[in-house]
């Protein structure tokens, strides 16, 4: 059986945000469960606001495409996702908009639809942006993904990272690591056959 692939990325576009360095962690631990693993930056697939009447003068920008290329290429996603203003970042919202476009010929929703998804969140409020993750949930389960039960929220992010990336807390770093292995576990169990 060739490797379960999942696609990993932070919901930000800062360079030095806490959802980078958490994914980076999730990361570590599907790669330990036998996962192939892309690991991209939002960063490199700027898009513009989406716009049907631009979609429908110009189609589908090339930075979407090559989003929702990565997309389908894969069977699971690993997202950390910040919490704006008690919600869904614009960049995440607005990266999931495009990617839900369809193309001629094209299935609807084919990158979501039969997924499977772990969520996970770094905020330096008490809460560690699980009002955002609630948004996420409910966005990703509406067009067809499936979602752990399991997710992770890290509150007090500028003060919870090591210098070197990984979590002071050694429980929450490997709570995070488990995250990831348990998304990789059960893309092994789905894609079996």
């Amino acid at each position: 059986m060739s490797p379960i692939r999942i696609l990993a990325f932070a919901g930000s576009t800062r360079t030095d945000s806490f959802n980078k360095k958490l994914i980076k962690i999730a990361v570590k631990g599907a790669r330990k469960a036998g996962a192939k693993v892309t690991l991209i930056d939002l960063r490199d697939f700027p898009m513009p606001l989406y716009d049907g009447d631009l979609e429908e003068k110009k189609g589908i920008p090339p930075h979407a495409k090559r989003f929702k290329k990565l997309m389908k290429s894969h069977q699971g996603f690993l997202l950390s996702c910040p919490e704006y203003n008690s919600s869904i970042s614009g960049v995440l919202k607005n990266a999931i908009d495009w990617a839900s476009r369809e193309a001629p010929g094209e299935t609807p929703l084919i990158c979501f639809k039969g997924k499977t998804a772990a969520l996970m969140s770094a905020s330096p409020g008490g809460l560690g942006g699980l009002r955002g993750l609630v948004h996420v949930r409910s966005i990703l389960g509406n067009i067809g993904v499936l979602l752990l039960p399991d997710q992770v929220a890290v509150s007090k992010a500028h003060e919870a990272f090591q210098p070197d990336g990984s979590l002071k807390d050694p429980k929450q770093q490997a709570a995070v690591e488990k995250l990831g292995r348990s998304l990789a576990a059960l893309l092994q169990k789905l894609h079996a056959s």
